[in-house]
């Protein structure tokens, strides 16, 4: 098991996921500034500029050290393509909430998909967590597919569970999915790249898009206690 304080590098399915760095504030910015992004996500506090985007970098920092959160970058070949983390840690249940973005122009590659798998399986199998929960406005159709791709199962409706977009103070409804670390891996097979419509698929070992869950896109399937699945490594 790894300390979530360290945040280690973690890689598979096509993607890398690593710590937020102060040089990564414009992409960051170029990211949650985006309409779409805008247009499913409340972020707690504006962030409209570098200085924004900076001590948002730096609040996640802070938040790995308390181990409250690990908001992690996602990399492909080496260059950020978007965002996923899991925040609300509660240790005492083993829970906790995920979210993700992919850049504008990157989407329907199967990013989100492949990212959220990626940092599912860490979050179960290097950091203990047992259930991990995910919400999205009830009419982002693509992260509820995303979701379910991924093995988040829908446990309801909660009203008013959501701001409207940018609008503190005013409400819309938002699904909830919810993932437990005895539920079966997803079966997505053996992939090179990814299709359009987003579906599980691997590249460097058999294993697994539009964005956001809500924020702060094949190996054999895996059973509960096993080994970090064959294709995502830990570093």
């Amino acid at each position: 098991m790894t300390d979530i304080r360290t945040q280690p590098e973690v890689h598979g399915f096509g993607l890398g996921l690593r710590a937020w760095d102060a040089a990564d504030a414009d992409v960051l910015l170029r990211g949650v500034t985006d309409p779409e992004y805008l247009r499913w996500n409340t972020p707690l506090g504006p962030i409209t500029d570098l200085a924004d985007a900076h001590a948002t970098i730096r609040y996640r920092t802070e938040g790995r050290l308390r181990g409250d959160l690990a908001q992690y970058a996602v990399t492909e070949g080496g260059v950020v393509v978007g965002g996923v983390g899991i925040s609300g840690i509660d240790r005492h249940m083993c829970k906790a909430s995920v979210g993700y973005w992919v850049l504008p122009g990157l989407r329907g590659r199967g990013i989100a998909t492949r990212a959220l798998e990626l940092c599912t399986r860490w979050a179960f199998e290097q950091e203990g967590l047992h259930r991990i929960e995910l919400g999205h406005a009830v009419d982002h159709i693509a992260s509820c597919r995303i979701a379910e791709r991924c093995g988040y199962a829908y446990e309801g409706t909660r009203r008013d569970g959501m701001h409207q977009a940018q609008r503190p103070g005013t409400y819309r409804d938002a699904h909830l999915h919810a993932r437990l670390a005895t539920d079966p891996y997803p079966d997505p097979g053996p992939y090179a790249g990814a299709d359009p419509d987003g579906d599980l698929r691997a590249d460097a070992a058999p294993g697994p898009d539009s964005h956001a869950g809500a924020d702060p896109d094949r190996d054999p399937p895996a059973g509960p206690g096993t080994a970090t699945a064959p294709g995502i490594t830990s570093q």
